[in-house]
Formats: C-alpha cells, structure tokens, sequence
C-alpha cells in the first residue's frame, strides 16, 4: 500500500503553531513512516514568512493539490480575506476528484469561501462563530464540535482542536491502534471527549439601558445563593410578574430563568476552578435547588460534569513533598 500524500498549504503570515499540527501529526509523530508523505505547497513557491517572522521556503506550488489524497488549510490570517479564485478552484478540484479536503481553525473559512461547504457540517474556531454563521449561512455550523467530518470534508475549531481532527484523519484511514500510538508519541490523549462547547465563553449581559433591571441584576448577582421567584423579584422592582417578564426581554433579550441560571452557571465555574468546595457546596453557593439539578444543568451547557470541569481547569490535586531540611 503506498502513502497517502498530505498536501500542507503555506499562507503569507502564517501561524507556526497550526501549520505545524498537520506536519508533525503525518510527519515525525507516525510509528511507521510509509503511511503517510507530507509535502508543503503555496500559491507562490518560495521563501513564505510567519507572522512572527519565521520562514520556510516552499518547492511546491498549487499543482501539488492535483495529486493530493488529503488537502489541509491549516490556517487562515482573516475571516473578511476571501482566497484568491485560483486556491478556490484547485480545493473544488481537489475534491472533485476524490480528495479529502481539510480546514483546520480558521482555515475553514477557506472551505466555506469555496462553496464546498455549502450544505455540509462545519466546526471553526468559537469566537468566530456568529461571523461565520452570518458569512455562510448555506454552512450547517456545528458549535458543539472539535471537528466535523462530512462526504470528506472536514474541519476543526480552534488551535489545539487541530491535533484531535488531525488524529481522526488517521484513525479513519488506519484504525484506532495507530491513532493512539501518534497520540502516545506526541504526550496528547488519543481521543477527547467532549465538545468545545466547554470551553466557550458564553457572557450574560451584565448591564442594560433600563435602571430598575440592572438595579435587578446587581441584586441577583449578591444573592446568587438565595431561592428566587417570580412574585418576590417583581415586588422588588415595584412591578407586576408580566410587566417584569417583558422588560427583562426587553433589556437583555433572554428571560429572567435563562439569565439567573447562566449567572449561576458561571458563578458555580469560578467556584469549581478557584475552591476546593465539595460538588454539593458549590451547587448550594450558586443557588441551584439540589446537587442533582446542578450536575444536569451544568452537563446540558458545557458536556461535560462539574468534576470533569474542575480536573480539566485545575489538573490533579498537587502531590505533598518532603521539604528539604
């Protein structure tokens, strides 16, 4: 069987970090170096220049994407940049032909300049999400993903999701065992579970333009910890349970329940990264009715539990050492 050749796209300003992810996943990490052939191209081959001012000097050209089995854009500097029409044409050619075609972080965006994403799952980088759904709204975001795989289009969301989608790739082509001997080279788990959902800042509107709902919000936020209900919050307000439903929708766009149990979400995150609280005073601190509440609201937002959250932000628990006398 012979390798299957990973064609790398260099881009004027490039990240040294993703455009490495591919190189060293298919490259130096590989138990057996015969299943992969990593190659590097440009629009321009030469001398192309990182955005921090290393350089790497590129034989291939375009044309290298004519006999590629896998394309990967591993970067991209701009969501507003759209691709020259050549890159375009080649990566439609690409897959056209039987190509896997590969957009990792903001290389996505090329994909979705394409058109070849139109009416496909795609993942990118979470802070870009609202621009990209707006850009391509033919795109099936997926903002739940790491990466997506779709009719061999596939991509990643941001940075070290690179790794994870890089490692599916291979575990598609070559099965699990060598997957997991890459993953074992490189000191990185084989397989994360989990979206990057998790990791996604998600701000609840901290102020608005209506005095009595920040007077309102400011109150809540001291008293995250209290039982709240409806009556109570609008006698607070001197008002009656409809009018304060329709201003608080109003002020911030999301009612009064969904914006008290992301404060609370939020609140029981600082808790679990800053404290060693048990599971059960952190649910009773950030106000939710029981620890079984807490655990269901906590896993249907970020995918995954409050004591997975607490390892994945805080590591292991430190060891005790001797003190040298």
């Amino acid at each position: 069987m012979s390798a299957l050749t990973v064609a790398v796209l260099a881009t004027a300003g490039f990240s040294p970090f993703h455009f490495s992810v591919p190189c060293i996943v298919f490259g130096q990490s590989m138990p057996q170096p015969d299943l992969f052939r990593v190659e590097i191209c440009a629009e321009k081959p030469g001398v192309v220049l990182s955005d921090i001012g290393l350089s790497i000097n590129v034989e291939h050209g375009l044309e290298l994407l004519d006999v590629a089995d896998i394309v990967i854009v591993p970067y991209w500097n701009h969501p507003e940049e759209k691709p020259s029409q050549e890159l375009l044409d080649q990566l439609i050619s690409a897959w056209q032909r039987g190509a896997e075609v590969v957009g990792l972080c903001l290389g996505a965006y090329v994909l979705a300049y394409s058109g070849l994403l139109d009416n496909h799952r795609a993942a990118t980088h979470w802070e870009f999400e609202q621009d990209f759904i707006e850009r391509f709204p033919a795109v099936h975001l997926d903002s739940n993903s790491l990466y997506t795989s779709d009719e061999r289009l596939i991509t990643s969301a941001g940075t070290a999701a690179g790794i994870d989608c890089c490692l599916n790739i291979i575990r598609d082509h070559y099965g699990s065992a060598i997957a997991n001997r890459v993953a074992r080279r490189m000191v990185v788990p084989p397989y994360r579970e989990g979206g990057q959902a998790q990791f996604i800042e998600r701000p609840v509107p901290i102020s608005t333009r209506d005095s009595k709902m920040n007077e309102l919000m400011d109150y809540l936020r001291r008293n995250l910890h209290k039982p709240h209900d409806l009556d109570s919050l609008a006698g607070f307000v001197s008002m009656s349970r409809r009018t304060l439903t329709r201003h608080f929708f109003k002020a911030t766009g999301i009612t009064l329940g969904e914006w008290l149990n992301a404060e609370r979400l939020q609140r029981s995150q600082e808790l679990l990264e800053t404290t060693d609280s048990s599971i059960e005073s952190v649910s009773d601190m950030a106000g939710f009715q029981s620890p079984i509440s807490f655990r269901q609201s906590f896993k249907a937002r970020f995918s995954v539990s409050p004591s997975e959250w607490r390892r994945a932000f805080r590591g292991p628990a430190p060891v005790d050492r001797p003190v040298d006398q």
